[in-house]
């Protein structure tokens, strides 16, 4: 069934679709994928947010209001290392290009945008990375320019009109809840990389990637971590730290799952000639994989292939007007709300397509796709949709100030 009924916010349309096919997790089999923090492609959307976040903070400080800027294009470069038990050393350094456009001056005040990219960058890591120095292995390149001028006047017409237009035609998608696939991934890559695991498991570094795979009730999950040299002395020690990481990937993925669970840990690896995944800083970056802003998560945390998604690179761009990010934050928020709060909708998917110049709250379409306990769906239910829907739609011009608080994060 399909339903389409005009929203309280013209030019909204809210389209409501009955799903009829089966459940993402209770199909023959589902693949998922999460990126965890220290991986070169995690990294550049984490330094781009943050930078993202900076500049808004300056110019709220500076001039009262958000400027222009999508610092959303991040390239990251390995740079080359020399692991050994018992610590080795970083012989060129991680090479990290920030890019974009941006308003670095307003009302005669220059916004110290180079500044900001190395502070906001230089933090993140010290924060993060518990094994890398970032004055010694890493070099910050700022490349962001100013904006053009047709996008910088749409984004200030805010200021006149009193609310905040679409600077861009895109999309948005989003679903809930999450599949029992999908909260061992995200809670597996969570507890390794959380500051409770580090500070006793300091051999395991950042960059931890996790592959899960579930054939009917099996879940087999490939776990890549990248173990850090100076706390491993020998090789047995390394193959201790796998085991163990292993064991702690089992012990969290149970509480979430109760049917078979396979764990493998850097599969890769060739004990007897010598190739492991070992590394000197605890991430590939050092020398051996590039990233790039856009490539890992999408919003949610996860890669999720059997899902709608988005190629739009969520994190860095800027938080108030820039749909790309906003109506992926949005559409996640609306399914998310309507299975936690609608009777009846066990499962919901969310799509939003914005009109550049058009009000960031209304959304040129609102398409729902949702499955219900029962087959069908009554008009009490559609009211209730709909109310949900609209609520969502209405805090999204404040969606800024719950970033910037740090309630809710894009990468």
């Amino acid at each position: 069934m399909k339903r389409s009924v005009t929203a309280g916010r013209d030019p909204s349309h809210l389209v409501i679709e009955v799903l009829q096919s089966s459940g993402v997790g209770t199909r023959p089999a589902e693949i998922v994928e999460r990126k965890g923090l220290g991986h070169p492609d995690t990294i550049c959307d984490m330094l781009s947010e943050r930078l993202s976040l900076a500049l808004s903070k300056r110019y709220l400080d500076s001039f009262g209001l958000i400027l222009h800027h999508n610092v959303d294009k991040a390239l990251l470069r390995a740079g080359r290392s020399e692991p050994r038990f018992g610590g080795g050393r970083i012989l060129e350094p991680i090479e990290i290009y920030l890019s974009g456009r941006a308003m670095i001056e307003a009302r005669g005040k220059e916004v110290p945008i180079r500044e900001l990219a190395g502070e906001c960058a230089r933090e993140w890591f010290l924060k993060t990375m518990h094994a890398l120095d970032p004055d010694r292995a890493v070099r910050i390149h700022c490349l962001v320019r100013p904006g053009s001028r047709d996008l910088v006047d749409l984004f200030l017409r805010q200021r006149d009109a009193g609310v905040f237009m679409a600077n861009d035609t895109s999309c948005g998608a989003g679903f809930a809840p999450l599949t029992p696939l999908e909260k061992v991934v995200l809670a597996i890559e969570q507890r390794l990389n959380s500051p409770e695991i580090k500070s006793i498991f300091p051999a395991a570094g950042e960059d931890i990637k996790v592959m899960g795979v579930r054939e009917r009730d099996r879940i087999a999950l490939t776990i890549s971590c990248a173990f850090v040299d100076r706390f491993l002395p020998d090789i047995g020690a390394y193959c201790e730290a796998k085991e163990r990481l292993q064991y702690l990937a089992r012990e969290t993925a149970r509480q979430h799952y109760t049917n078979e669970i396979e764990v493998e840990v850097n599969a890769a690896d060739d004990i007897k000639g010598g190739s492991i995944f070992l590394t000197v800083s605890g991430t590939s970056a050092e020398a051996g994989d590039d990233g790039q802003t856009g490539r890992g998560n999408r919003s949610n945390g996860l890669i999720t292939p059997y899902r709608p998604m988005t190629l739009e690179a969520v994190a860095g761009k800027n938080p108030v007007t820039h749909v790309g990010k906003l109506y992926n934050l949005a559409a996640g928020r609306i399914a998310r709300a309507i299975v936690a709060e609608v009777p009846g909708i066990a499962e919901a998917e969310c799509f939003l397509v914005s009109q550049i110049g058009t009000p960031v709250d209304r959304p040129r379409l609102v398409h729902l796709r949702v499955r219900p306990h029962e087959r069908e769906i009554d008009r009490h239910i559609e009211r209730s949709i709909g109310a949900t829907v609209e609520r969502e739609l209405s805090a999204i011009p404040k969606l800024w100030q719950s970033l910037l608080a740090g309630d809710i994060s894009a990468a």
